[in-house]
């Protein structure tokens, strides 16, 4: 394979944080070779699969993000969309066209009154699967929100034992700024001093091995908490940003993964790779 080489004095971008202190990459627009790393994980054959989750209305957003995956998302590698739903028979009448080495897979659960208690279940979920059947079905697991569409390339530069993306409403923020769970007698705890990055809730994923570690952690805390009543100010997400800041990421993915229109197109963000529907929240939550 031929291509440039990489110039020790010549760093590719001077205008983000490219490495954490834990020495973990920041993926960014220009960072990497993806011809690389592709022939690097063709010669693996791995899996990948991509959980999400279209309860009640939600389900109104499957179609858009199985198409547009099947445009942006890991493409040219096998793929497994493992989609829970409360209506499996709505999720079939799609018919969705995909690409060789490519299947949906439909996982029927339960619905829930509160769409509070739908987010908190989720990782409970994740958890269930990944024991019992992610683990000898895929090699890699990206869990995602499903009310957003696929814009520009996601590929395996984003794939790492564990992964969190950046918040695209925090990244700019200091710690002090982040919408932590701050009351100290809830599991998802973090005190004003601590934090690296708020994580979003909406995407991240590693090996089945990490993946299954952290949806372990997030039920156990949730109920842990539900015995002193308490509900963390960002359900799911409060707990994954406990669980992160503990237990570092090995790789963190930069807003061009997860962005929202609404914000701008900021000087930094070379590309908008997944991005948010348009929608009315409170029409669609009740």
């Amino acid at each position: 394979m031929l291509y440039d080489k990489p110039d020790t004095l010549k760093p590719p971008r001077t205008d983000v944080l490219m490495m954490t202190p834990w020495f973990s990459p920041i993926v960014w627009n220009s960072t990497y070779n993806i011809d690389i790393l592709n022939a690097q994980f063709h010669q693996r054959g791995f899996r990948i699969g991509i959980t999400v989750f279209a309860i009640k209305k939600y389900i109104m957003f499957i179609k858009m993000f199985v198409e547009t995956a099947e445009k942006f998302f890991m493409v040219g590698f096998k793929v497994n969309y493992y989609i829970f739903t409360d209506r499996a028979e709505d999720v079939r009448q799609n018919n969705f066209t995909l690409n060789e080495g490519r299947r949906v897979i439909i996982l029927e659960v339960p619905s829930y009154k509160r769409w509070q208690e739908v987010s908190m279940r989720r990782m409970e979920m994740i958890r269930n699967y990944t024991q019992e059947r992610f683990i000898n079905e895929v090699n890699y697991l990206v869990c995602v929100d499903v009310d957003m569409e696929f814009s520009d390339d996601v590929g395996v530069e984003i794939l790492s034992d564990l992964f969190g993306t950046m918040h695209p409403s925090f990244y700019e923020a200091s710690r002090q700024h982040f919408t932590y769970e701050r009351r100290p007698e809830s599991e998802a705890y973090i005190p004003d001093d601590e934090g690296d990055f708020y994580y979003a809730g909406g995407f991240f994923g590693g090996t089945i091995e990490e993946v299954y570690k952290l949806t372990n952690y997030c039920p156990n805390a949730i109920i842990t908490d539900m015995g002193k009543n308490i509900e963390a100010r960002w359900h799911d997400e409060s707990y994954i940003n406990k669980y992160f800041l503990y237990h570092k990421p090995t790789k963190v993915l930069s807003p061009e993964y997860l962005w929202d229109n609404r914000f701008g197109v900021p000087g930094i963000l070379k590309r908008r790779r997944f991005v948010a529907v348009p929608k009315n929240h409170n029409a669609i939550r009740n």
